[in-house]
Parts: C-alpha cells; structure tokens; sequence
C-alpha cells in the first residue's frame, strides 16, 4: 500500500504537520495529499534516489571525534518542513533585530565599552571569553559589519512558540547542504512548488558574493575563500560555495603578505586579495599576532586588516558574541542598544557564574541540558534526563570547578515533523537554522537548514551524532 498519515502519532509533542487532535494544518494539506497520492513504493524510491545522488554529488562531512576520522554523507528525509508566510516574516523581522544588536554589542566591546562600564553584561564575562580577542581593540572593520554570516539556531517548543537557541556568529556550516537539499526535493516532487508558491533559496550564493564584494573597498574587489584544507569537516561546503561564487578557494600557503598587501600566488605571479571568506577559526588565523602554533594562518595579515588593506569576513574577534554565557545577556542587549523587547525570545537559561543559578542547576542537574560555554556540534553537553548519574557527577564537578564555562536550560522537546522510517511516518524532533547576511542592508534567507534527529526519541540534531537534515520550504 501507498505512503499514507493515518496511522502518525503525534505523541504529545508539538508536530509541525499536524495538530494535536490529528488534523492536518492547512499549509501542509496539498503535500500531504500529494504525497499519498504516490503510487506504491513510490516514495521509497524517490528517498534512495535523493540519497544516492547526494552521495554521487559528494555532498558528505568530516567526524574527527573520538578517534573515527569518517566520511559520511548527510541523511536527509524527502518529507519537508513547511513554514507560513505570516510567521516567517516575524522571524525575519525578529532575526534582523537580533543581528543588528549584536552588531552594536561586538563594536561596542572592542572600543568604548559602554555596555560593560554600564553593568548590562558583566565585565568578568567578556575578559574571560575564549573568542575575546585582545587585538580587535580599537578596529573598525569595513563598512562597520562585525557578523556579515549568521546562523541563528531556532527552535519550537511544546506551545509552538519559536525561540532562539544559540547565534553561531563564527563562520556558520550547513548552507550549501540547504541549498542542495532544495535542488533535490525539486526533483523529488516536480511541479508542487509552483503550486504551493515557495520562496526561493537559490540565489544564496549570489547575495553571499554581492556582500562580500560589498565590504571592500576596491569597486571589483578580487574575492577568495580560505579553507583550511580538504581534511576539515565543511571542506565539502568550502569548495562548494567558491564554485558557486566563481572565486578561487584558497589554503594559506596560498596567500603571502607582501608590500602590505595580502597576495594569492598564480600562475601568472601575486595578485593582490580584497576579501576573504574565513573558515578558520579566528585565533589560528595569524601566528605573528594570535595563537603562534598555528599552521593554517597567514604571518603579518593582521596588521594588513588593521590598515584597512583587505576585508574579512566575518570579521575576527565576533566569537565574543556567540559565547553560550553571552548568549543569556542578549534578551539585555536588545534592550541596551535598540530600546525594544527580543521580537523572538531566548530559551530560559541559568548562568552557572551566577551563585543562585548554580545552586539550582546543581540540585536540578536530571531534569537541564548543560552545555559548555564554546564547545559546538552538541558536543560538551549533559542533556539531564537521559544521562547516568556517573555523568551527572561527572558534570558537577566540572561546574564548580569552572562555572563561567556552564549554562543550563530547562530540557525542551523540540517540535516534530513526520520522517519517513523503514516503510512508514515516525515524529522525529527539528530545529531551524536561517542564514543571515549582513551587507549593505541585513538579509534573511527564506528558509535555512532544518536539522532532523532521526534516532527515535533522541533530541540531538548535529550531523556528527547522528542527525540529518530536511528541505525548509517557506511559503509566500
């Protein structure tokens, strides 16, 4: 027999699909229809087709934790996450002001401080931050964009309501895998676009190139993007974007600093570099003036990017803003610089610097999610109620050893949309990442990247433990 819903469980969590007495939400209506109207087995074949062409397509990444070293490819599930129009544009509007606070927050620390003499965020907590760079002091970075790449972490919870979960402000991954996610669901369900009337995603790369070309000052500024080579996770997603841009992809033995200018190495001799698109992470990114056992760095492109001789995107230094302890203040970030509520509100979080939110994380330890302050990829985390006790001791310790280095949030079943498993719809749990970019004006992609837990119960979505993806359609 087809594909059909009638036997989805919506099992007490919030389901973007359907509501809770059963009935599907209007939006998803015509694919549902569409996807049961699939002859049989139809779409199980249409599923391995999308995986095999992802694979043939290299579309895979890189696990280097716990010793594995593995190529894989990124799951993706053919059933897409649909999103109204109406609540976009919130989203939209609530992400843009998010950035451009944020924007404010990172200038204002690496100048006058106001935020900081004015005790909206406390001193101690910039000063120790891992990704505060003593030498962005005093640099005014072109154009005065700090973050011109972000990928804001969304997630729904039991009410329905979004929320933001994390900002991801240093050189966010996955966009070239929402882009390749579309092209395939456009051939796995030929024609249903022009009928649900799906905003596009496509010209990501595009506007990617516009605002890089956007924050020089050379009118054709020669643009490049810098990997650290193709045994880095995203190294997939590097190359792939400078094809898309149609702009050189370059290692740092690639680029010399010389006559004060950075310089890429051709077959023809130097040509001078305007803009780079960093996938480096800040502190390796020059040795003469940042971490010295840096090999993927470039000696002396500091001192060029001081004077204002090339652009970098983004700009070092903007990791002070996506600290998870950071990430409790923005609410008060908002209101410091823009005078306005947060249009999207931040999960509920407990700052383990604080004494009394320490306290109750101790006491409460089974029932949060801990997360370390700079870890990502949902590693240095303790989600409460599915951990042992030996852990749960295990990261006791850890906090009051260091408790600058610990949030804890109350555990959030995240919202789910029926996955395709084995030959029937299972609820598996989501997030959202939107990509947003900061040019001349801030842009907000109409969609981003759907991550998908797909092991049964579990709320972990990064790729390297085991989540995948969906397509993301927002609709006019």
């Amino acid at each position: 027999m087809p594909f059909i819903f009638d036997n989805y469980q919506t099992e007490g969590f919030f389901d973007e699909m359907f509501e809770a007495d059963g009935k599907v939400r209007s939006h998803y209506e015509y694919v549902k229809g569409q996807i049961e109207n699939l002859p049989r087995g139809e779409l199980l074949q249409r599923q391995h087709a999308a995986e095999r062409t992802l694979m043939q397509m290299g579309i895979t990444f890189n696990v280097y934790h716990n010793g594995e070293g593995t190529e894989r490819i990124m799951p993706f599930d053919l059933v897409p996450r649909l999103i109204r129009g109406d609540e976009w544009a919130r989203l939209e509007q609530g992400l843009k002001q998010r950035i451009t606070a944020l924007n404010l927050f990172i200038d204002d620390v690496y100048h006058d401080q106001k935020i900081l003499k004015d005790g909206v965020v406390p001193r101690e907590l910039v000063d120790s931050c891992k990704c505060w760079l003593a030498p962005c002091q005093g640099i005014n970075p072109p154009k005065g964009v700090w973050c011109h790449i972000t990928g804001t972490d969304l997630i729904r919870g039991d009410d329905g309501t979004f929320m933001v979960l994390e900002d991801n402000l240093r050189c966010p991954s996955g966009v070239s895998y929402m882009l390749e996610n579309r092209e395939i669901s456009k051939q796995s369900f030929p024609g249903v676009f022009d009928n649900l009337r799906v905003q596009p995603v496509s010209n990501y790369p595009t506007r990617l190139l516009q605002m890089l070309q956007y924050i020089s000052n050379n009118p054709s500024p020669t643009v490049v993007v810098l990997t650290p080579g193709p045994y880095n996770s995203a190294y997939f997603e590097h190359s792939y974007l400078a094809q898309q841009m149609g702009v050189e992809l370059v290692e740092n033995r690639d680029l010399v600093v010389h006559d004060g200018y950075v310089k890429m190495r051709t077959t023809k001799g130097f040509q001078i570099v305007d803009v780079i698109y960093c996938r480096i992470d800040d502190a390796r990114f020059d040795p003469t003036v940042l971490n010295p056992d840096s090999l993927l760095g470039i000696p002396g492109i500091f001192e060029v990017y001081r004077k204002g001789r090339v652009a970098l995107a983004n700009a070092p230094g903007t990791g002070v803003a996506d600290d998870k302890v950071i990430y409790a203040y923005v609410p008060r970030i908002i209101k410091y610089y823009l005078d306005e509520d947060p249009i999207i509100p931040n999960v509920q979080t407990y700052i383990c610097g604080e004494d009394s939110d320490m306290q109750y994380v101790l006491e409460n330890i089974d029932k949060l999610v801990v997360k370390e302050a700079n870890e990502a990829g949902g590693y240095g985390m303790l989600i409460g109620p599915k951990s042992t006790k030996a852990q749960q001791r295990l990261f006791r310790i850890k906090i009051k050893q260091n408790p600058r280095n610990y949030i804890a949030q109350p555990t959030i079943s995240l919202s789910r949309v029926p996955s395709v498993v084995e030959n029937h719809f299972e609820g598996r749990h989501v997030d959202l990442r939107p990509y947003i970019l900061y040019g001349e004006n801030i842009e907000v992609v109409p969609g981003g990247l759907t991550r998908v837990a797909l092991r049964k119960g579990s709320l972990v979505v990064n790729s390297s433990q085991g989540g995948g993806s969906k397509d993301t359609w927002v609709l006019y």
